[in-house]
């Protein structure tokens, strides 16, 4: 069967959880505490599929794919499944979270024990694929693209399907261009591909002519690589600093013909073997894992930070949720944002006021951040509060902040004095930060002439830059009451005005911080990017989206990075460019939310001179030649 020799590949073969998938059964399928369904899942028989029943008049049967799946959790730890499940049944529950913006799958199976049967077998495949190489998972990512652009699931690919698989996989090309490639591999003339003709076009389409050519320029012995041609390529394209053992250990890794390792030669396959590995990868497999100094001042770092987190989807419309704070804390971000606005029955709530986009309690937001903040990253977690609640609704967010954080929170600096610059990430392990509004200097934590119980703060933040998308509007000088309860959590970062870098480099304390919108934040980056960096060695900035991108769309973090500012919050559901190019900055260093800012960012001392002239910010302009290797998508794994 295809199923055993599929879980053969997988190394499952004979496993009882994967059987009980291919088996299946009957699971309920929630949304609400009126809407649950008996649906029939079942693990289809590629292991890479789940079939599921559907009601819907024209689709009886749906299925997903395995790969779409980000994680499984046991028990009732989605915000679905919290809401309208009760505590009994916590070991019948399951939540399948998918990637993206697709609505989580909330279950209950029939009895713990198939409950724990269905999140041990789908973790088991998940890890599976994971697992496999990279040469692997560019397979199997192009055929899962093939099986969703067969739309009739009939195993053919119309010239239709070929087209929409191409845009799949985001290759740019005309309808000649598809109609030449489709008409070179349809050899029987049926108007459709199948079997050996889609095998042709998956060779065609993976065969990769740049290889060829690098191969070409260093394979100069007997048509092959020897040791010597290979630490050639090492050294001279690939800028390794490379020995003539490191060269013969990749030949003995990598070389799939038994005659040329004999010979000591790399052949082409051997070659595109080591390419698709993590030996090839531009990442530097040293850089996996915390290899930085974490000992710096927190402003010494770029810290990953996302925008009015709670939102799922859009800026107006969109739903709010705890799992967006989830999904962010599990991409490592360590800056996440809580719009607080007073709620009914007293509760403060979380949503983008003025927008029609749905509420969260404050309470249940903290809940979660508390639960998933340290699941991939030990490093601190800025709470970035932007509050609109009245005296006694910010007294409630202090103490649910207290009472549920713990002394995860720091509510005072580190230390028996009054602190000169920011502790280090190190020294702040496990730990909250609260930024926000404060009433006094923080001084006043070492006295005791901290008695005021209310008093009036300026209230600039996002909402009063809400001007570009028709929103209500607030003035800028509006002031609002704040709770000493709330004010006393703020230490490190206290939320202040910018009036411009010498009022700053003046007045403002380490530990004051300004808020930038994306058009204010470009505009300082290219009149006075000098100034912005030098800000930026003893402060924070945090820079956010404008107000106008109500389809939650992003900025290019990249121009704000080069002036030094650490919190550059971008909105982390919408999986576009700019957000690759955020998970990219933040990979290296265990993907642990922080990246040690260069040397000339941190210190006026260093060698680099910010008055040279024509150099910009970043020092000399440099022109990079680089060749794609790999195939890339939204998609891809």
């Amino acid at each position: 069967m295809e199923a055993n020799g599929t879980a053969g590949k997988m190394g499952l073969e004979g496993d009882s959880d994967l059987q009980f998938l291919l088996i299946g059964g009957v699971l309920l399928k929630i949304r609400s505490n009126s809407w649950k369904k008996s649906r029939f899942f079942r693990l289809q028989e590629d292991c890479k599929t789940i079939w599921h029943e559907s009601q819907r008049l024209f689709k009886k049967n749906q299925s997903f794919s395995v790969d779409d799946i980000d994680s499984v959790r046991m028990g009732r730890q989605s915000e679905g499944l919290n809401k309208h499940t009760h505590p009994n049944d916590e070991e019948r529950c399951f939540s399948i979270i998918f990637k993206g913006r697709k609505r989580n799958l909330d279950l209950m199976a029939c009895s713990n024990d198939e409950a724990k049967q269905w999140v041990n077998g789908l973790n088991k495949i998940i890890n599976n694929l994971r697992n496999l190489s990279r040469q692997q998972k560019s397979e199997h990512w192009i055929i899962n693209c093939m099986r969703k652009a067969d739309k009739n699931a009939d195993n053919k690919m119309t010239l239709k399907e070929l087209k929409h698989f191409l845009r799949q996989i985001n290759v740019e090309c005309d309808d000649t261009y598809a109609e030449d490639i489709f008409k070179k591999c349809d050899k029987s003339n049926s108007g459709t591909l199948e079997g050996a003709e889609i095998e042709h076009f998956y060779d065609l389409l993976t065969h990769r002519e740049e290889i060829d050519v690098i191969y070409g320029n260093y394979a100069h012995t007997e048509g092959q690589m020897s040791a010597n041609d290979l630490l050639d390529f090492l050294l001279n394209e690939q800028r390794e600093q490379a020995t003539m053992n490191d060269a013969l250990k990749l030949i003995e890794k990598h070389e799939i013909d038994e005659t040329a390792k004999q010979k000591k030669h790399m052949t082409k396959d051997g070659f595109l073997m080591y390419l698709h590995t993590e030996d090839g990868s531009i990442l530097n497999p040293a850089h996996k894992r915390v290899y930085q100094d974490m000992s710096q001042p927190l402003n010494h770092y770029y810290i990953s930070s996302s925008h009015n987190t709670y939102l799922m989807e859009d800026q107006l419309r969109g739903p709010s949720s705890t799992e967006a704070y989830i999904k962010a804390l599990m991409k490592s971000c360590r800056c996440v944002e809580l719009d607080c606005w007073d709620g009914a029955n007293g509760e403060p709530v979380i949503y983008h006021g003025y927008t029609l986009t749905s509420k969260v309690l404050f309470r249940d937001v903290i809940k979660a951040v508390k639960e998933y903040a340290f699941k991939t990253s030990d490093y601190p977690v800025i709470l970035s509060l932007e509050n609109h609640c009245s005296v006694e609704q910010q007294k409630l967010m202090a103490h649910h902040m207290v009472a549920i954080l713990g002394d995860a929170l720091v509510t005072k600096p580190l230390g028996n004095t009054v602190p000169a610059s920011f502790p280090s990430p190190e020294e702040l392990k496990g730990k909250f930060i609260i930024k926000g509004k404060r009433m006094n200097k923080l001084e006043a934590a070492f006295t005791n002439n901290n008695t005021v119980e209310e008093d009036t703060v300026s209230e600039e933040d996002e909402a009063a830059d809400c001007t570009e998308n028709g929103q209500k509007t607030k003035s800028k000088k509006s002031k609002m009451k704040l709770a000493k309860e709330l004010s006393d959590l703020v230490v490190y970062c206290k939320s202040v005005h910018f009036s411009g870098f010498e009022h700053a480099k003046d007045n403002q304390a380490f530990y004051e911080m300004s808020s930038f919108k994306e058009s204010k934040a470009f505009n300082l980056a290219d009149t006075s990017a000098n100034a912005f960096m030098h800000h930026n060695m003893d402060k924070l900035s945090r820079i956010y989206p404008a107000g106008s991108r109500t389809d939650s769309s992003n900025y290019n973090p990249v121009p704000m990075w080069n002036v030094g500012c650490q919190i550059v919050a971008l909105n982390f559901q919408t999986p576009h460019k700019e957000m690759h190019i955020n998970q990219g900055r933040f990979l290296p260093n265990g993907f642990c939310g922080y990246i040690l800012k260069p040397e000339f960012q941190r210190s006026l001392s260093s060698q680099f001179n910010p008055n040279t002239p024509t150099e910009g910010p970043w020092g000399k302009k440099k022109v990079f030649h680089v060749m794609v290797r790999h195939l890339k998508s939204s998609t891809c794994p």
